[in-house]
């Protein structure tokens, strides 16, 4: 059995986040000891990776809540979570593409310095003032 604490340093999760997990019903309740502290077994431990392997690769708690509950129904079809993946993944390619516009106007706005004083017609202050001279929604 592990305390919340061995178990925050071998998930590498803080202890926090352990009870907010707890308190979003991702983590079951743990065993209390007589001194009403937390005793967590390794399938914790187990939940608690996937959970935070999830969070890594950006999942919503809404969506990790749902692969967990497809884990404990082996009737149900895997395509199940492959649509929860599949969500995840065009939200990554969307956020991608809204990035490579972002680095695209960043690097106009950069490019149209001419290295005069800040006092002078700065280009970047300009921009960041004045929506319209961007070239690129971002």
């Amino acid at each position: 059995m592990l305390s919340i604490g061995e178990l925050s340093k071998r998930a590498r999760v803080k202890v926090p986040t352990i009870r907010y997990y707890e308190d979003m019903g991702l983590l079951d309740a743990p065993e209390r000891t007589e001194g009403n502290q937390r005793r967590y077994d390794n399938a914790g431990l187990e939940r608690l990776s996937f959970i935070k392997h999830a969070r890594d690769l950006g999942f919503s708690i809404e969506a990790i809540s749902e692969l967990i509950d497809l884990q404990g129904r082996p009737d149900k079809s895997c395509e199940a979570a492959t649509s929860i993946v599949r969500t995840q993944l065009s939200s990554v390619r969307g956020k991608i593409k809204q990035l490579r516009a972002l680095e695209k106007e960043l690097v106009r706005m950069s490019n149209g310095c001419d290295g005069h004083g800040v006092s002078q017609d700065c280009y970047v202050l300009a921009s960041l003032a004045d929506h319209d001279l961007c070239q690129n929604e971002h």
